[in-house]
């Protein structure tokens, strides 16, 4: 952590969330932590709230995301091994809840890319791609991220025992390649943004069609208080 800038996970959490923020409406969001030794007794944990409420792991917009991080980077103690299988289960048993097209699950995992549960998180994917959810997955860092592009499946169709998941909901993108050589983020946070939520649209559809799910009506347009005549001169 540097006082002075953001660490590469922060920025992901930002770039990516500030957008995707605005999908939902009271941008309460839940923030799980995976891969540390949590206080009092340093048990590692896989599915822990970053704000440290289980009772209420909500964080408010992305700055309550990202205090809540910080937060936890001073009392837990990273550790291994890395399991995403916790996380993705997690989201999926909400998803499950609400298959009537009402809500939409996106699950958006930052991580170096080292992962200990390939073939449980893989099980776990092809799970989820029945229910309304996609996964994306920022990789921050120099690592290898074979492992990722694996499971974003986009060359070849993730399967588990067999079983290939039904579509694919997994995009993938390495978090350096949007740094650019100035090292101006603003440009390529907007670049990053773009590309992360690129296959999401596709996603979201293939999944209501799939369940023959048709859009609601259209709201009536919104008309502000006051003004009956359609044309306000500006």
């Amino acid at each position: 952590m540097n006082p002075y800038q953001l660490n590469a996970y922060a920025m992901a959490l930002k770039a990516v969330g500030e957008i995707i923020q605005d999908y939902d409406s009271d941008k309460m969001f839940p923030a799980l932590g995976f891969g540390a030794k949590l206080p009092p007794d340093g048990r590692v944990s896989h599915e822990f709230p970053l704000n440290g409420n289980i009772e209420n792991p909500y964080c408010n917009g992305i700055e309550g995301i990202l205090e809540a991080y910080h937060q936890s980077l001073k009392t837990v103690q990273l550790y291994g091994p890395t399991n995403f299988a916790p996380v993705v289960n997690h989201v999926a048993r909400y998803a499950a809840a609400v298959q009537d097209g009402s809500q939409y699950f996106v699950l958006l995992i930052i991580t170096d890319g080292v992962i200990s549960d390939m073939a449980q998180t893989k099980e776990a994917i092809v799970n989820g791609a029945k229910l309304p959810m996609s996964i994306i997955i920022v990789g921050v860092g120099q690592a290898e991220f074979d492992a990722m592009v694996e499971l974003d499946g986009d060359d070849i169709r993730i399967s588990s025992r067999g079983k290939l998941a039904e579509r694919d909901i997994v995009q993938f993108v390495p978090f350096r390649d949007y740094m650019d050589r100035t090292g101006n983020h603003v440009l390529s946070m907007a670049r990053l943004a773009k590309d992360v939520l690129a296959e999401i649209p596709d996603q979201f559809i293939s999944y209501m069609k799939s369940r023959g799910i048709k859009p609601n009506p259209a709201p009536p347009p919104y008309t502000p208080p006051g003004h009956t005549h359609h044309h306000t001169q500006l």
